[in-house]
């Protein structure tokens, strides 16, 4: 389990939450919402890349088990359960609850991922 945690303040709020309790992330525009692996939201006034950079920031070597999917998502890695690139499907789960989250992504954007998770089995082989 992680020692570190994210800290995400606004004006009027401020959030800590542990790096393995984050589903994902997904932006509209200059809000992103943060989704935990309990279907708990917190809505932040930043764009994606602010988010990105802020979690690269505090979590180093740990921001790798976030990876960006397109425009408008972060994902944890640790809960990519099933890629659907023809239905341009993402299901995140952590396996262990009966609780999955289903996303949408483009199909380039799956595709890119689906590579990525591929070679990386690959590697550990």
């Amino acid at each position: 389990m992680s020692s570190k945690v994210l800290i995400i303040s606004n004006a009027n709020e401020l959030v800590r939450v542990r790096p393995e309790r984050i589903v994902y992330v997904e932006s509209d525009g200059n809000y992103s919402t943060m989704v935990l692996h309990d279907k708990t939201e917190y809505v932040f006034t930043m764009n994606l890349a602010h988010c990105q950079q802020m979690m690269e920031d505090q979590l180093g070597k740990e921001a790798m088990t976030f990876i960006r999917i397109g425009k408008s998502l972060i994902v944890n890695r640790a809960y990519i359960f099933k890629i659907n690139v023809n239905k341009q499907q993402l299901v995140m789960s952590n396996m262990e609850v009966n609780q999955a989250f289903t996303l949408q992504a483009s199909k380039e954007a799956l595709k890119q991922l689906k590579t990525l998770i591929e070679s990386e089995k690959e590697g550990k082989l």
